[in-house]
């Protein structure tokens, strides 16, 4: 079987970064000659339209879950190398209310991925799932598929509220649904050194988290709401900006964590 990590960028909040999270990261680490998957798993398709596709007429993630078509028919080039994505629509929004009579409805996904990526067409080191923002089918379906998960947190005022609901789900699932999932790391978006609030954030963070939190933060930065909207990373839209510096930091301590774990192991 090869080795595919599964990682999970969630949070129940929208708004907190998950898809530009999963957007730079997936495309930092495909610059590093690694194969890379996202899974867009949001009705709101932001990951599938960031990357500049479409899901008009393609078979997408709402496809595989219900059965119309396999996993891997449903994974799309992008255009970076090494980065390919199962794209997401609005269809994907009705899942819940089909699914409602079927025992195994949580398992989904993974039974499907499962399927990939012991085969012999899986060439991906990461799969990365983006999250829809909430606690719902979706979510549990990511939550009960992935080996570890990246956690998101906007620097701001009520957002370690929300947290502990997350926690609590994660918590609950472990128990129940998969004893192998762990926070890897959590991720302070929408940084503003300038402000005080946001060091507030930070100190509370790392206080509730200790040292799952990453030392790279990122930074608000007009460049990194305006790339979606280009239909590319901001690595690519421009790479010379605070944005793309961060998430290049982000994916080198990604990296540099996966050692760690590995020489701990």
């Amino acid at each position: 079987m090869k080795n595919s990590q599964i990682i999970s960028v969630i949070n129940q909040k929208g708004g907190v970064g998950k898809t530009t999270t999963v957007i730079n990261l997936a495309t930092a680490i495909s610059f590093l000659n690694k194969k890379v998957l996202v899974i867009d798993l949001d009705p709101q398709g932001n990951a599938t339209t960031g990357f500049g596709l479409t899901s008009a007429g393609e078979k997408t993630v709402y496809d595989v879950l219900n059965g119309n078509c396999n996993f891997e028919d449903a994974i799309k080039d992008t255009k970076i190398d090494n980065l390919k994505i199962v794209p997401s629509n609005v269809d994907l929004s009705g899942l819940e209310v089909e699914t409602a009579n079927e025992n195994r409805r949580a398992f989904l996904l993974k039974d499907k991925i499962e399927n990939f990526v012991n085969s012999e067409k899986n060439n991906f080191s990461y799969i990365f799932i983006d999250c829809p923002p909430s606690l719902s089918l979706l979510t549990v379906m990511a939550l009960v598929v992935a080996k570890s998960l990246i956690v998101p947190l906007q620097a701001e005022f009520f957002a370690l509220e929300g947290l502990s609901q997350l926690v609590k789900t994660i918590d609950r699932i472990k128990i129940k649904l998969n004893p192998e999932i762990d926070i890897r790391g959590v991720l302070l978006t929408m940084f503003d050194k300038r402000n005080k609030l946001s060091s507030e954030v930070d100190a509370e963070a790392r206080k509730f988290f200790k040292n799952k939190v990453y030392q790279t933060v990122i930074p608000r930065n007009v460049r990194l709401s305006e790339a979606p909207s280009h239909g590319i990373p901001v690595l690519i839209y421009d790479k010379s900006c605070s944005g793309s510096r961060s998430y290049l930091n982000f994916a080198d301590e990604f990296l540099r964590q996966e050692n760690v774990m590995e020489s701990a192991a």
